[in-house]
């Protein structure tokens, strides 16, 4: 089984662990209604570290990122993420994206 950066991290702070997309990923911490409400009340954290990455460079990246993503990406400033989904040609959510601006021209799907 993979491991992310994190793995040795979670564990050392309890969460109970189990396999997700081939990884070791923690699934629980303190329980689910306890997380849910620290997220409501403070803050929550994700890792992401076992997801998939997409660079978009180029002259057309963002006209390329303004037709596969839901949001408005030209509002997007550099050194700034949106979070987005990728929908599909029924209006529905094949999965959620965060995108991520580099620079002029260079954008990180994740």
């Amino acid at each position: 089984m993979k491991t992310t950066p994190f793995t040795e991290t979670h564990i050392a702070l309890g969460a109970k662990m189990h396999e997700f997309a081939g990884y070791n990923m923690p699934i629980e911490y303190s329980g689910i209604i306890d997380e849910h409400l620290t997220v409501c009340n403070a803050v929550g954290v994700f890792d992401v570290s076992h997801m998939g990455e997409f660079w978009v460079k180029g002259p057309d990246a963002l006209e390329f990122l303004q037709q596969v993503t839901s949001n408005n990406v030209a509002t997007l400033p550099v050194g700034k993420a949106q979070y987005t989904c990728f929908p599909n040609e029924e209006g529905g959510i094949v999965d959620d994206l965060l995108v991520y601006h580099y620079e002029p021209e260079k954008y990180l799907l994740v």
